[in-house]
């Protein structure tokens, strides 16, 4: 078979065309540092690697809800520990004002700080997290007191909120609940809790009554602290699940993306190698294929 020109001129542009393709794929490479720059690149490695870029947004799915159920909790223990500070307080006065020593004037004046006490405790009890109430249950738009109606109103120790439990995933079919109701913590008046131990602390210093003092209403006051001594225990146990969970998901996004990379990032220095040699294999091509197709006409009339 005759080799014409024209065969040889598009037999040399194909092969220019393939270096040039490869030259090209390179420079991509190198330039997006990534190997996978369309799925025909490998099909494979782009399945598993869309299949690890789904298991790190799950991860970090999972790394938002942990770090706001952390955020909870420490707002939570901000809270409760003001309110342990209070009734720290509050069993000081009632040892006071259950002593002989103190007058009514003195037990007057106890009274009125006990009334400020609770003023304070559900102060403390209405606080809030990213506009959440945290103590109110699953009402979390709901202020789990009113605090409208404190003396020298007519007070109300009400719990408006409920017993729901708020919990966050923090893994793979894993919640773990972050609240706690001011029902359980401080009571809903009457109810022989913190908020009515306080008030009846503070009558009966009006009053007087320095037996009950010294009784019941201390035993009261005791049992209340222990109860939110355990309840700040409780919470200080779910803040160090929840840190541990974080600690493992930051293992598991450290291993994730290690694992994404090694499958659709470039190896930049062989990258640079097959550069060099293909950019070298085109100009050589180049030169070459300048030479076998300048050939004219008046070529081959001499």
């Amino acid at each position: 078979m005759r080799i014409t020109s024209g065969m040889i001129q598009r037999r040399v542009m194909a092969d220019l065309n393939n270096v040039s393709e490869r030259l090209t794929n390179t420079q991509t490479k190198i330039a997006s540092n990534k190997e996978l720059t369309r799925p025909s690149d490998d099909p494979f490695a782009v399945a598993r690697a869309l299949s690890l870029r789904q298991d790190l947004g799950g991860i970090h799915r999972y790394q938002s809800t942990a770090e706001d159920a952390l955020g909870w909790q420490e707002s939570t223990e901000t809270s409760l520990a003001r309110m342990t500070e209070a009734v720290q307080r509050a069993r000081e006065l009632t040892i006071h004002g259950g002593s002989d020593t103190s007058d009514s004037t003195a037990r007057q004046a106890l009274a009125t700080e006990i009334d400020a006490l609770i003023a304070g405790v559900k102060e403390n009890a209405n606080a809030t997290y990213r506009g959440q109430y945290l103590f109110a249950g699953t009402e979390t738009s709901t202020p789990p007191y009113d605090l409208a109606n404190e003396p020298p109103g007519v007070p109300d120790d009400g719990y408006r909120g409920n017993g729901g439990t708020v919990a966050r995933e923090i893994g793979p079919g894993v919640s773990i609940q972050v609240n706690l109701t001011g029902a359980e913590l401080l009571g809903s008046g009457g109810d022989g809790k913190l908020l009515h131990a306080l008030r009846d602390i503070a009558q009966h210093l009006r009053e007087g009554n320095a037996t009950e003092l010294r009784g019941n209403d201390l035993k009261k006051l005791d049992a209340s602290l222990n109860g939110l001594l355990d309840s700040r225990a409780l919470n200080g146990a779910r803040a160090n699940r929840v840190e541990a969970a974080t600690t493992r998901l930051g293992q598991l996004e450290e291993t994730t993306i290690t694992q994404l990379s090694e499958t659709e990032d470039a190896d930049i220095a062989k990258q640079l190698i097959d550069f060099s040699s293909q950019q070298a294999a085109y100009q050589s091509a180049l030169k070459a294929g300048a030479n076998i197709v300048q050939s004219s006409l008046m070529d081959f009339l001499r």
